[in-house]
């Protein structure tokens, strides 16, 4: 029998969870305190993620509307090659191009396949309480819902996870990352990232005629630049090698983004009878991998497979939390460790980790980037 469920947060995780469950019969409700779900800068979709996508029916839609990564580079700041691209290196590594997408079309794309009138904005869910047949979720507008089941995708700062796991605390990792899109179209061999002494910049196709581009670097917490962000990284990064001064100088100024990065307490518990948290929500990580939004797509999946057979919600929860713990903690645990190297103090060995990078064999680095991001690397649990 379907179940009515609600889904808290309209973000990647939960409008890609919600869109999974519909489309297998559940009725779901999905509230969202913001009135605009749109976001800016762009977002990676790996291999996995797609065909978690193509699960429910979206994938071909998502890459039909992003740009193509094939290759993958790394260098130095002076251009120097650190790891230079075989053609088609992703695609033979991984089954098929990521894609690289604005995240506000991202949104769009799983928003527009949402049942009509399922999607509550400008409401949000202030409190759970569990009754004997699922649980009543109360509304900021003082309006209940009922339901067989609660979903929390509300990021980072859950309010279904604080339900689950009591207080959460958010620390401060060191440095902050910058995000941007640029009219500029870049060459496709030099895709990728390039790194300096404890700082680096990716850029990478976003369409024929923009790029999407980030950089991290160590600094206090809570900082601005007092000229500008644009500024700043247009002065910061004007020796390294083009086309970052390139593609910084096509930036539009209201096109960039800064947010300091953050290590939340890991969540003990990620479902609790009808409850039931994914994405950042139950699984937060760092951007290295680009895989936080990744990892919400395939808890959609997965999580809408564990539901077929859904008489008993909690028990389906369970088992969906012993899947995909095992896969995530490695993910989150190999983002962290990637940040912590680039962003090493001091600054020499942070470049020294970098530069010996050129050691791995490139089927070593192959196999294991396969392991994170192929097709291969997304698994549904047996029938």
């Amino acid at each position: 029998m379907p179940k009515r469920i609600v889904v808290v947060g309209a973000g990647i995780a939960g409008l890609a969870t919600t869109v999974a469950l519909q489309r297998r019969g559940h009725d779901v409700t999905l509230v969202e305190e913001r009135t605009d779900t749109s976001s800016g800068a762009g977002i990676s979709i790996w291999p996995n993620a797609l065909a978690a996508l193509d699960e429910f029916g979206l994938g071909d839609a998502v890459r039909a509307a992003g740009g193509r990564v094939t290759a993958g580079a790394l260098r130095w700041r002076d251009g120097s090659w650190l790891r230079r691209p075989s053609p088609q290196r992703i695609v033979k590594a991984l089954g098929e191009p990521l894609v690289v997408i604005r995240r506000s079309t991202l949104t769009a794309v799983l928003a527009d396949a949402l049942a009509d009138g399922s999607l509550r904005t400008g409401v949000s869910a202030e409190a759970l309480v569990p009754t004997g047949d699922g649980v009543r979720v109360a509304l900021s507008n003082s309006t209940t819902l009922t339901a067989d089941a609660v979903i929390g995708a509300d990021g980072t700062h859950s309010m279904v996870a604080r339900h689950l796991n009591g207080t959460l605390n958010n620390r401060y990792v060191g440095y902050t990352a910058w995000r941007g899109v640029a009219a500029h179209a870049i060459d496709p061999n030099v895709a990728g990232e390039v790194l300096g002494p404890a700082v680096e910049f990716g850029h990478v196709p976003l369409g024929p005629d923009h790029t999407y581009w980030f950089a991290t670097e160590r600094t206090p917490e809570g900082g601005r630049a007092a000229q500008g962000e644009l500024a700043y990284l247009r002065s910061r990064f004007a020796g390294w090698a083009e086309p970052i001064p390139q593609v910084l100088a096509a930036t539009d100024p209201d096109e960039v983004l800064r947010n300091d990065l953050y290590d939340r307490d890991a969540a003990r518990q990620w479902s609790r009878g009808p409850v039931l948290v994914v994405g950042d929500a139950a699984h937060p990580m760092r951007p290295h991998l680009g895989q936080g939004g990744c990892q919400g797509i395939e808890d959609a999946a997965i999580l809408a497979r564990f539901l077929d057979d859904p008489d008993d919600v909690a028990a389906a929860f369970a088992r969906f939390v012993a899947f995909r713990r095992p896969r995530v903690r490695s993910v989150m645990r190999e983002s962290r460790l990637i940040g912590a190297v680039v962003n090493l103090r001091p600054a020499l060995l942070s470049t020294l980790a970098s530069r010996a990078s050129v050691l791995v064999p490139e089927w070593a680095l192959t196999r294991h980037l396969a392991a994170v991001a192929a097709r291969s690397a997304f698994r549904l649990p047996d029938a």
